[in-house]
């Protein structure tokens, strides 16, 4: 994976390159520039989107036994820098932002369904947002190839957006937890039992429909007002843009970059991508490229602070103290115990951990507890 990801960063950086030297790098310059004050705007809007992402992250908690909003606001803005400005494909911040939200008191199971599910409404209200903005552009442009090819991605992704959630349900658990079953040894029942815990919060995450329904409603407003960005900067610019073309301009960039998950950044691919949009609604190329390049700073003025925040996070939890991994251990089996419907007592640490194997103490007979005195005198 870290093969392609670099190999992909090269061809997009190859790609931008090309793209800019062939639109005029004096005249991409002079649009940059007249958008002036707009940029600002354009950055403080993406502190606005990113922000309320972090509200989307914290709906999906229930009530009173989620983190904080403070801590889904601050994280959210830490999964943003790493994905955005570190070759991660994306999904790597996702991942530590679960981890560093455990070191705020959720429990681990918890903080890794609320990713998940936090990912499957992100995808949702963008893929309801593409289709919207598909929409709109037919309407606009009647058919053509870049109708036809968005909307064989929007087929494309449907079915993986699906498989996505199925494995996130009791068939996707089956599978997962079939194939641990089948390889794993006795020190591998602690994954075997975090697997358990993350599908049990999964269930409880998705049973409670009115929190999900709430992420996806604040998600879906977050993707319409990033549609900002894009008024803004072309407005500034001296194109007249109505807030219905800017829509489709955003809605199918963000398309492209999500297909282009693979390439930090997704650099080259948002240029090109702006290049196709900006032509059908009369945008010459080098604006096209001076709304990437806007766009692109409003990503290092977001992810350069986050990904500070991070590190100062991350030199936090190094100084605070480990926690117990036995309790992780407990909380595995636990959940074991109870798919198995059986009523156990407290769960022995196994001896692969580096715990001796507990023996079941016999009842001291007064005979035996008079020796034991004696020998202790």
């Amino acid at each position: 994976m870290k093969r392609l990801t670099t190999l992909a960063s090269i061809v997009g950086l190859g790609t931008a390159l090309a793209l800019f030297l062939s639109s005029g790098v004096s005249d991409v310059t002079a649009a940059v520039v007249s958008v002036g004050w707009g940029t600002l705007a354009v950055v403080l809007a993406r502190f606005l989107a990113v922000g309320w992402a972090g509200l989307g992250w914290h709906a999906v908690f229930p009530r009173g036994a989620g983190p904080t909003l403070r801590d889904c606001i601050s994280l959210r803005f830490v999964r943003e820098g790493i994905n955005t400005l570190l070759p991660v494909a994306q999904v790597g911040g996702d991942l530590i932002g679960a981890r560093l939200l455990t070191r705020r008191g959720t429990p681990g199971g918890m903080a890794g369904a609320s990713m998940f599910v936090d990912l499957m409404t992100q995808a949702v209200t963008q893929l309801v947002f593409t289709i919207a903005g598909l929409l709109l552009l037919m309407q606009i442009t009647g058919d053509g190839p870049l109708v036809r090819t968005v909307a064989g991605g929007v087929l494309l992704a449907i079915p993986a957006l699906a498989a996505f959630y199925v494995i996130q349900r009791r068939s996707g658990h089956r599978v997962i937890e079939a194939a641990l079953s089948r390889f794993a040894a006795g020190r591998e029942w602690r994954a075997l039992g975090a697997i358990d815990v993350l599908y049990e919060n999964l269930r409880r995450l998705y049973g409670n429909r009115s929190r999900v329904g709430a992420a996806l409603l604040i998600h879906l407003a977050g993707w319409v007002a990033g549609t900002v960005e894009v008024w803004i900067a072309l407005n500034a610019m001296g194109y007249s843009v109505s807030f219905v073309d800017a829509l489709v301009i955003e809605s199918l960039a963000q398309a492209v970059r999500g297909a282009a998950f693979v390439v930090p950044g997704a650099i080259g691919a948002q240029e090109g991508g702006l290049i196709a949009l900006g032509a059908l609604f009369g945008i010459p190329a080098e604006a096209a490229l001076a709304l990437s390049l806007v766009k692109r700073v409003a990503d290092l003025a977001v992810g350069l602070p986050s990904l500070a925040l991070w590190n100062l996070m991350e030199r936090k939890a190094a100084a605070s103290p480990k926690p117990d991994g036995a309790e992780a251990v407990r909380e595995g089996l636990g959940a074991i115990r109870a798919r198995l419907g059986r009523r156990l007592g407290p769960a022995p640490l196994a001896p692969a951990y580096g715990f001796p194997t507990p023996r079941n103490p016999a009842a001291l007979s007064s005979d035996n507890e008079a020796g034991a005195l004696q020998k202790c005198a």
